[in-house]
């Protein structure tokens, strides 16, 4: 049997889920970002209760995944069953098995197992795992999720670990670099809202309006960026839509293929094969939703997103993680947001990227966000290329020279953040002064971002770990602020 090999804050995760169960806490929630390997950290937590002769099984959402994840345990030598009578791995004698959600669904019970893993837990809170829970008080269950935020978790979990930002991958080139084209935006106005989303109908009408704008802005951003054209992923706000999509596209010689529940397994397993080699001649596939969860190509160098969202900020997060795995030669992925959901939803994206998830209350996928408005859309983006500016005076995508009339910014390859004027290089030498703090004088990340955070308003984004001896006039300002946050503790 292979031994894997765990990165440091994978090693961290499977230590705190352990320190976890002798806490008492059964039921836990693993959260980390899109392409952090959850996979690796399940493979190694089932290989360990193998090895001690314990029972487990990992949950899916689809068949596609069991599939998936059968692979993955393959290749690491553990032996293991899936739990369809039809599959040709059909083994329920063995202790490792992997099976749907919907196969468990259609089963009398539940086989009897002393640890599960719930892949995507925050897309399997089905009524049938949250009647298991309530009937097996005993059992350890652990949950896998790039973002706790469904509005149960907290119902049916007692505790979440996350050891790592994604800022911190990403610094560490765990994960590459966003570089955020905010593009042609599909009008929502007056769309229904049912259930707390835009009506789909309707907004596949309004997308299918700006599909000739969606398919030039992408030309001209691959041409400006790449020179040409890389691996795509795109979103789109219905089947109709996607298909408008890949016929516009067809008629610029590039070749997109739609998929979506209308199509077989059989079908979209075969595209998504085609698409993952090297030379293929496909050069993006579309889908409403399919790709949002289990796609994992390390490739994909630019997203497409033409889906607009009101309310659910965990598949924001889902649909830009798509292209955030590194590969060979991939130094950033390039996001097309022809949605507008980066403005909508960038409170929530700097919290997550910079500080993490430390809550199962989070209510990210719940909450009524206020509109950008036309002046903030404008001002956030380049006006020559859409590209979000950095907190400079020239557009380093097109070179175009900003106009400073406004305090609305961008990081470059970030997102949008509100900005009171200071200086890149007044940011990175405070940021390097907060770094002597952690470094000499024990302070940990979230004071560091903290201290960050309060004296600008936003995360730091785009800046280094370097470290300088404080100046004296921020050692007065730590001074002067821990000195009051002393006298609020007093009078708490």
């Amino acid at each position: 049997m292979s031994s894997l090999q765990l990165r440091p804050y994978q090693e961290a995760s499977i230590q705190n889920l352990r320190q976890g169960f002798i806490n008492g806490h059964k039921r836990q929630v693993l959260a980390a970002a899109t392409g952090s390997g959850k996979s690796v950290v399940a493979l190694s937590m089932l290989q360990a209760a193998r090895e001690k002769g314990s029972r487990v099984m990992f949950v899916c959402d689809r068949r596609v995944l069991v599939d998936q994840f059968s692979r993955h345990l393959e290749k690491s030598h553990i032996e293991h069953g899936v739990l369809m009578s039809s599959h040709w791995r059909y083994r329920p004698y063995e202790k490792v098995q992997v099976a749907s959600i919907q196969t468990l669904e259609r089963q009398d019970e539940w086989p009897k197992v002393d640890l599960i893993i719930v892949d995507e837990i925050h897309a399997v809170m089905r009524k049938s795992l949250k009647d298991y829970i309530k009937a097996n008080p005993e059992t350890k269950i652990v949950g896998l999720t790039a973002t706790p935020f469904h509005p149960e978790l907290g119902n049916y979990f007692t505790d979440i670990v996350n050891v790592v930002t994604m800022k911190k991958l990403v610094d560490e080139n765990y994960l590459v670099p966003f570089r955020v084209f905010c593009a042609t935006e599909i009008d929502t106005t007056g769309v229904t809202v049912t259930a707390g989303e835009w009506q789909k109908d309707e907004l596949e009408q309004r997308g299918l309006v700006v599909v000739g704008d969606v398919v030039a802005d992408y030309i001209s951003i691959s041409q400006r960026v790449f020179g040409g054209y890389k691996k795509t992923i795109c979103f789109s706000s219905g089947v109709n839509h996607g298909h408008a999509l890949a016929k516009q596209f067809a008629e610029h010689g590039l070749k997109f293929v739609p998929i979506s529940y209308k199509d077989t397994e059989e079908y979209k397993q075969e595209v998504l094969e085609e698409f993952a080699k090297p030379d293929t001649d496909i050069n993006g596939v579309i889908s409403s939703d399919i790709l949002t969860r289990g796609f994992d190509q390390t490739d994909v160098e630019h997203v497409i997103v033409a889906k607009p969202l009101r309310k659910s900020f965990s598949m924001h997060v889902q649909i830009v993680g798509r292209g955030a795995r590194t590969h060979d030669g991939k130094k950033f992925c390039v996001i097309q947001d022809n949605s507008g959901n980066w403005l909508r939803f960038l409170e929530d994206w700097e919290t997550l990227y910079g500080n993490g998830v430390e809550s199962l209350k989070a209510d990210a996928d719940t909450k009524t966000r206020k509109e950008p408005t036309e002046k903030e859309k404008k001002e956030s983006k380049c006006p020559r290329c859409s590209f979000h500016w950095g907190n400079m005076d020239v557009c380093p995508s097109c070179g175009c020279v900003r106009e400073r009339k406004s305090k609305v910014v961008s990081v470059p390859g970030e997102i949008s953040e509100i900005s009171s004027g200071v200086s890149m290089e007044s940011k990175q030498k405070f940021w390097s002064e907060l770094q002597f703090q952690k470094k000499y004088r024990g302070w940990s990340d979230k004071r560091c971002l903290a201290t960050y955070r309060e004296r600008f308003g936003v995360w730091p984004r785009g800046l280094n770990d370097t470290v300088v001896t404080p100046s004296p006039q921020t050692e007065a300002y730590i001074h002067k602020r821990t000195q009051a946050y002393i006298r609020q503790m007093k009078r708490r």
